[in-house]
């Protein structure tokens, strides 16, 4: 039953997207989509990591994801100044 119910919700998002097309969406040019799936990618590693990071308790490994999230902040910061 539940299925049921959750389809229904998106046919009418999407009944609703259909019936207002005037809605404002901003088109992005390829490498725009590009950037922010990069953006997206790593901000979904990040998470991780730092997921990991909470349960470790070997220092090693520890200091090995400290050394990742900072490296992907990093990488996060150069794709945000592009």
């Amino acid at each position: 039953m539940a299925r049921g119910w959750e389809s229904k919700s998106v046919e009418s998002q999407q009944a609703d997207a259909f019936q207002n097309p005037d809605s404002p969406r901003q088109r992005l040019t390829p490498q725009q989509v590009s950037q922010h799936q990069q953006q997206e990618g790593l901000r979904l590693s990040r998470a991780r990591v730092a997921h990991q990071l909470e349960s470790a308790s070997n220092p090693r490994h520890r200091q090995m994801l400290q050394e990742a999230l900072a490296d992907l902040d990093r990488q996060i910061a150069a794709l945000l100044s592009e």
